[in-house]
């Protein structure tokens, strides 16, 4: 891992630091070395995902590549909802993680690397107010 120096000079703690992204979210994550607590937007996971399918997902990146007590990670995300922001900070997370020690062909065999691009397709002009939603024509 390489050090990285904030923006008064000091150099901080060692981090790898990742993005991932899903629809319109996109998330930041930077991954320490050491035990902490995994931080979303300043808060635990376990209260910004409280659902338990949520923390099994988030869990399940640090669980496959056997570095659940090695790792802590702090991550910003953006847009979206709260689904796609949970796939991008999972998607930020293995791109750390493969960084590290080996464990991209870990990761990329669970299928985590991959950038889920389905996005929302944009409404054309000329048609209703779906993307692909035709005007209806009169009948007779």
């Amino acid at each position: 891992m390489e050090e990285q120096k904030t923006t008064t000079g000091k150099t901080s703690q060692n981090y790898v630091s990742a993005h991932g992204r899903r629809k319109e979210a996109s998330a930041r994550v930077r991954l320490f070395k050491g035990k902490g607590d995994n931080l979303i937007n300043s808060k635990p996971m376990s209260t910004f995902f409280p659902s338990v399918v949520s923390q099994i997902r988030l869990n399940k990146v640090f669980e496959l590549t056997r570095t659940s007590g090695k790792y802590y990670a702090t991550v910003t995300v953006k847009g979206s909802g709260k689904n796609s922001q949970l796939e991008a900070v999972i998607h930020g997370l293995a791109r750390a993680l493969a960084t590290v020690e080996g464990l991209r062909s870990i990761v990329k065999k669970a299928g985590m690397l991959t950038r889920d691009a389905r996005v929302k397709e944009r409404r054309k002009y000329g048609l209703a107010q779906k993307a692909r939603k035709g005007k209806q024509s009169p009948k007779r």
